[in-house]
């Protein structure tokens, strides 16, 4: 990973990746490194890319998103 810096003064810019790592840790303080690989890919790959919701994508997850997609396309 590579750190961003942005204009002197913007306490925004690493807001979003602090809050994953503070999750991150506290999700899996005391877990074994292969207990702790399981539960951050667990969260990526079923949680953050599949149910979180996304302001761009209307507030609805990626999932629900595609699916709605999908209907739409088979229904025109």
């Amino acid at each position: 990973m590579r750190a961003t810096m942005s204009r002197k003064g913007n306490c925004y810019d690493n807001a979003p990746i602090n809050s994953f790592w503070g999750s991150l840790k506290n999700a899996v303080i005391h877990a074994t490194r292969t207990n702790a690989e399981a539960a951050i890919k667990e969260y990526i790959e079923i949680f953050y890319d599949r149910q979180r919701r996304h302001s761009r994508l209307g507030h609805v997850s990626p999932a629900a998103f595609a699916e709605n997609f999908r209907n739409q396309a088979l229904a025109a």
